[in-house]
Formats: structure tokens, sequence, C-alpha cells
């Protein structure tokens, strides 16, 4: 087997259909196999799959593992040469899948390849970047980013005077869709499980750079990337496990002293936007608006409460109902 396709689903049936029509449609000369890992979902998709794609192999998790370990599950149970790890609110274009493994048979000194990530609008969503710093996470904490015209300074870990037309070594790719050598990704393990939502490829791109693997990317596969399908309907839960992932990113990488500095521009960031939504809302008063306002309120809560370097040594519960209003 050439490719093996793995999706980590949780409640996404209607992504789904358009992700898995997009694979189907748009693949025609690599032989490939799909694998979907279902995190529990509730709404249908492993019936959706079953019926509409017998072929595709679905994983059954029985409850929400996160992106690292319902991955992990999926890359198991692959047999491809290359495992490509998708999120199931993508749309792969027209031969992308095709382009890109005939890219990563060109570059055999690579343990995973980065494609053109685009936005509905057709905007770059630049998915290939450099690692995450915390000079990095401070400018965009602080919102510093939109000044990047006036001074390098401002960047945001991205690759200044690069727009991705052309092919490259990377970091790292955005875990939304990123291609890995099969034998290397079994050799690492996958992904480091603890990673619940973000910051896992980029962790694991970065294990792969320390062992002498590069991270090749290629302009000619493009993928539309819908965005935060899972986030955007339980956006607390979301956000507080992303803060999670991100201090244990920064804790694996950067030791205690960089949890801890990494809360400091979390809060900080958390207060400059509490600050521009409740003057937004004393002007304009919506609905959309005071919700934004109860969001910042409770992750600044969350954030004030927790000790990073305890939350990554000892763990957390962050499934309760204050964290997942569903």
């Amino acid at each position: 087997m050439k490719l093996s396709v793995v999706i980590v689903c949780w409640n996404d049936r209607e992504a789904l259909k358009d992700c898995l029509q997009s694979i189907y449609a748009g693949t025609h000369g690599t032989d490939f196999e799909v694998i979907v890992s279902d995190n529990g979902s509730v709404d249908g998709s492993v019936e959706f799959v079953r019926q509409t794609y017998p072929e595709v192999r679905v994983i059954e998790n029985g409850a929400n593992l996160g992106f690292a370990k319902g991955s992990n599950a999926g890359i198991q149970a692959s047999t491809g040469q290359y495992v490509l790890i998708l999120h199931p609110d993508t749309v792969i274009h027209d031969g992308a899948l095709d382009r890109w493994v005939e890219f990563a048979d060109r570059h055999p000194e690579a343990g995973g390849f980065g494609c053109r990530v685009l936005n509905p609008d057709g905007s770059d969503q630049m998915a290939p970047r450099p690692f995450p710093t915390l000079r990095g996470y401070w400018i965009a904490a602080l919102y510093l980013w939109p000044f990047a015209h006036l001074s390098d300074t401002f960047h945001s870990d991205t690759y200044v005077g690069w727009n991705g037309d052309s092919e490259r070594q990377i970091d790292c790719q955005a875990d939304c869709c990123i291609l890995l050598r099969g034998n290397v990704l079994k050799r690492f393990n996958g992904f480091d499980e603890q990673f619940f939502y973000q910051y896992a490829a980029a962790d694991l791109c970065r294990r792969l750079g320390d062992a002498g693997y590069s991270i090749a990317y290629t302009p000619a596969a493009i993928v539309t990337h819908l965005g935060s399908y899972s986030a955007n309907r339980f956006p607390i839960r979301f956000k507080l496990e992303k803060y999670r992932s991100r201090y244990r990113y920064f804790y694996k990488h950067f030791g205690p002293r960089g949890a801890i500095r990494c809360r400091r521009a979390t809060l900080a960031g958390i207060r400059i936007r509490q600050l521009g939504y409740t003057m937004l809302n004393f002007i304009r008063p919506k609905d959309a608006v005071t919700k934004r306002l109860e969001l910042f309120r409770a992750v600044a809560e969350w954030n004030q409460r927790v000790n990073p370097v305890h939350l990554v040594e000892h763990g957390a519960d962050t499934s309760d109902h204050r964290v997942d209003p569903a």
C-alpha cells in the first residue's frame, strides 16, 4: 500500500462527507486506504462511513481520546508507505495526494511533508511554519503581529518574506494535514498522546528534526481547511485543551520556566482581548460579543487557577461542566 489516510473523527459527520468525497474523487494514480479513527461520535458518523464507504476501515475508540491518541490508533492500523494525518474538516484538491506522494518519493531524506493549506475563501493559512517559540507566542498573545509590516520584530513564528509558492524545508506543518513516512512514524511511536488538541504535529516534527530527519514542503499539493469545526461547537473546552497542550509543548521543549512564561503571555493576551470586547460591548452590545466575553472570563479564571508545571507533570481534569458546556 502506497498511502494510508488517517482521519480522526468526533461528531464530524457533515464535514466527513466532503472530506471523503474529495479523497476518492481527486486521487487518480495512488494506491491508498482510508482509516477513520472515531472518538465516540454520536451523530451517525460511523454509520455514514460504513454505509457510504464500506471500503473505509473504521476504528471505534468509544470515547473522545483527543487528536494525538486517536491518530495513533489509526497509525497502528495503517499499512501504507506514507501516512497522511488529516482533519475531517478538509477538502483535498484534485490530484493533490498524487502530487504529494510523488514529491515525497523524491525526498528520501525527509521524514515528513507539508503542503499548501487554504482557507475557504482561498487565502493561505500558512500551515508550514517555524517551530513555536516563546517570543512568537508573546507577539501573538499581545496582538502585535499586525505591525509586522513595520518591523520583522513583530513577526509571530512565520517565515518572513516567503509566501508558500516554492518548495523548501520547513520546521513543521500544522496538524490539519501532514504527510509522514510510515516506517519513521511508527519508529517514533506516533504522536505524544498527552497532546489532546493542537501542538502534537509541532512536537513530532521537532523530535524528527532532532533525529536528523527534515520536513519538506511542496506547494503542488493543495488542501482547503475549514478550521476549528469541532472547536467552534465547544469553544470553552477546546480553548482550555489548547492551552493545556501549549503548556505541555513549552514545558517539554523549554523546561518549567518555558511553561510559566507561556502562562504569563496567555493571561496578558486574554486581558487585552477582554478589554477590547468590553469596550465593543459598551459601544455596540451584541449577543456574539457577550458570548466572547463569557468565553474569555472562563478561560481567564482557569488559567489563573492552574499551575502550568503541575498541570503538565500531574495532569488535570478539563472535562467537567465548567469547561464543556454541551
